[in-house]
């Protein structure tokens, strides 16, 4: 919600949520959507891993669960309930969730 022109607020709890076009099986509450910067939360109930390449670079923090996030290398990374990462745009990886899942997110052109 845009409370003042260029500042906006989203409550944790909010019941606004939509389908997300990008990834599969989840719901997204968008905060901002402004030229070069995309804000929000995302909510996976789906526990079926899911593939996301990020087209900017994507800074997270968990809300609620846990990610394992894999890398096609084989390579992987567990972060959960507080835990803040980023990813570079165009880093393939596929995501395991716990659920309930949330997460905070912002994408950034760079």
């Amino acid at each position: 919600m845009e409370i003042r022109p260029g500042m906006h607020v989203a409550r944790g709890s909010t019941t606004e949520w939509t389908e997300d076009p990008d990834v599969p099986g989840s719901t997204m509450h968008e905060l901002v959507h402004d030229g070069p910067v995309w804000a929000g939360m995302t909510r996976i109930d789906d526990p079926e891993p899911t593939s996301w390449t990020p087209e900017q670079r994507e800074v997270f923090v968990v809300l609620e669960g846990s990610v394992r996030i894999e890398f096609e290398d084989g390579g992987d990374v567990t972060v959960g309930t507080g835990d803040i990462g980023t990813i570079p745009a165009g880093m393939p990886t596929t995501w395991h969730v716990s659920t309930p899942f949330r997460e905070a997110w912002v994408l950034v052109e760079t």
